[in-house]
């Protein structure tokens, strides 16, 4: 398995919004692309409490092009954003890691 690790900043204020979107809409839509979700956090102690870090878990590169790619051009994912984000952005910028475990870590 590969790990992908997401860190989204939202705008001041908005990580409401952005956490409702992923739960009320996101989620669905990864469910039915085939998107296997590790888990979400929001950051209690650290730089910004403005943050939503989440993992993905993918078998392979192949897999994570076909079906982020797919995601990306769903179009009620399209719809989503257009709607969440009438009033301006939610999200200010994204960092992403794609992880590879060692051969001793116990999540494979």
């Amino acid at each position: 398995m590969i790990y992908e690790l997401r860190a989204y900043h939202a705008m001041p204020g908005k990580l409401p919004a952005l956490l409702r979107r992923f739960e009320d809409h996101t989620l669905k839509i990864w469910e039915r692309t085939g998107i296997r979700l590790v888990g979400f956090w929001t950051t209690l102690i650290g730089e910004s409490n403005q943050q939503l870090t989440y993992m993905l878990a993918w078998k392979s590169m192949a897999e994570r092009e076909k079906l982020w790619s797919a995601f990306a051009a769903d179009a009620e994912w399209i719809e989503v954003v257009e709607e969440s984000e009438r009033e301006g952005p939610i999200v200010q910028n994204i960092a992403n890691q794609l992880l590879q475990p060692t051969e001793f870590s116990p999540m494979k």
